[in-house]
């Protein structure tokens, strides 16, 4: 049985979930989030599903539900808990899973404990999910070095939108993994995520 596929990003608005929703449905895998902060009657879980069409994937229930959307330590902490990540287990399920974060490696879960922990303790492989910008060199980079210093393994990079040669030669440079590239997709519906496979 494969590892799980934890989908990271560079930042926030990155494109991991319409990635999630891609490998879901090319994959007929099974989905899940972690951690939803805010916009619970239009969560991630709730967009993936409504853009996958296959009826063998599995969509299971997030582990925290947060009211507020900010960083999961704040919007817990609004809602009067604490994240314990001992309570983060993820489902079990004989089928391929995607996992899908919350913003990038360093958002923190609590005072103590960050995603990057969490993808840790989970025992996965990460594709990170890219989107050029000015900037976003430095922030793929650090996210390249902060995967590499806890040896947790990268199974891609997904380029999301627009390349960029420049910035697609220095990233592939310092990393040893798939790259894949996706077009940005304007119309975000069933037939444009079943679409656009991605090949790992």
């Amino acid at each position: 049985m494969s590892k799980p596929l934890f989908i990271t990003g560079i930042g926030t608005g990155i494109g991991k979930t319409i990635v999630s929703a891609m490998l879901v449905e090319s994959l007929k895998a099974d989905y899940w989030k972690p951690i939803q902060s805010g916009d619970l009657d239009g969560s991630d879980t709730i967009k993936v599903e409504s853009l996958v069409s296959n009826s063998q994937s599995v969509f299971h229930p997030e582990a925290y539900r947060l009211t507020q959307p900010f960083s999961p330590h704040k919007s817990a902490d609004l809602d009067g808990i604490l994240i314990d990540p001992l309570k983060i287990i993820a489902p079990k399920t004989d089928n391929q899973l995607i996992i899908e974060g919350a913003g990038g490696l360093m958002v923190p879960l609590n005072n103590s404990f960050l995603m990057i922990d969490l993808i840790q303790q989970l025992n996965v492989e990460v594709i990170l999910v890219v989107k050029h910008y000015l900037g976003s060199i430095n922030h793929t980079l650090l996210s390249l070095d902060a995967l590499k210093s806890r040896k947790i393994p990268i199974k891609a990079i997904v380029f999301n939108g627009d390349g960029d040669q420049y910035s697609e030669d220095m990233i592939m440079g310092y990393v040893k993994c798939k790259a894949v590239f996706i077009p940005t997709i304007d119309d975000i519906s069933k037939a444009a995520i079943a679409a656009q496979h991605i090949n790992l």
